[in-house]
């Protein structure tokens, strides 16, 4: 049996992964759903992976990572031992790199830009258009009582480690992806950690709109 433990993008929902927890307990593993204080202004990164840790306890986990939790991740490997890491459509930061500064240092505004003119959707930012589109609406209108804003602060907060963990680290992207476009997620995952992407049929939130197929790619990692 596996432990996964799962960390949620912005806002810090863990209710992003009530699609997955099911499945992969099904399949015999532990999952546990990280619910993070996105909306606290004075709540950091350091303050996320330490609530991480604690879910953590003393299994030897397979961490994942959803969007702004790849910035969570890295802290979290510094301070317990994990089996794996996974991103899933997620922020790959450097070492001091903030959120606001990897979104310029990896250019991810401009190719967002580019890919809905190639795309035909609107370039202006909006939830359905690039977080809603492919989720099912039944699940989008559950969302809605959980919902939480991400507070600006937490993007201009350093990520404060030295070195990627020396486990196994693997890389999915939603090939639907409009956020972060899967030929952007396939540079970064390229430059940062040279690997190859895994690719699935999915928007950002791939975890509401196609959790079977990527609890399936979470399964073939073990």
């Amino acid at each position: 049996m596996a432990t996964f433990v799962l960390i949620p993008g912005a806002g810090g929902i863990a209710w992003y992964w009530h699609r997955v927890v099911p499945l992969l307990e099904d399949a015999g593993h532990e999952a546990i759903a990280v619910d993070l204080p996105g909306d606290d202004r004075n709540a950091g990164l350091t303050d996320y992976a330490y609530l991480t840790v604690e879910a953590i306890g003393s299994s030897h986990p397979i961490l994942v990572a959803q969007s702004l939790g790849g910035f969570t991740a890295p802290l979290v490997c510094e301070r317990v031992p994990v089996r794996l890491l996974v991103f899933v459509n997620a922020m790959i930061p450097a070492p001091d790199e903030t959120p606001g500064e990897w979104g310029e240092n990896t250019r991810a505004a401009a190719v967002r830009t580019e890919a809905a003119h190639r795309g035909g959707y609107s370039s202006n930012f909006d939830l359905v258009t690039y977080f809603f589109h492919d989720v099912p609406a039944d699940v989008v209108e559950q969302g809605e009582a959980h919902e939480r804003e991400e507070a600006d602060t937490i993007f201009s907060t350093p990520c404060r480690f030295q070195a990627w963990p020396d486990v196994p680290i693997r890389v999915i992207a939603g090939r639907d992806d409009r956020l972060f476009p899967i030929e952007f997620q396939r540079r970064v995952a390229k430059e940062r950690f040279g690997v190859a992407i895994d690719e699935l049929p999915g928007g950002h939130l791939v975890a509401l709109s196609n959790p079977r197929s990527l609890v399936n790619q979470l399964l073939s990692y073990i």
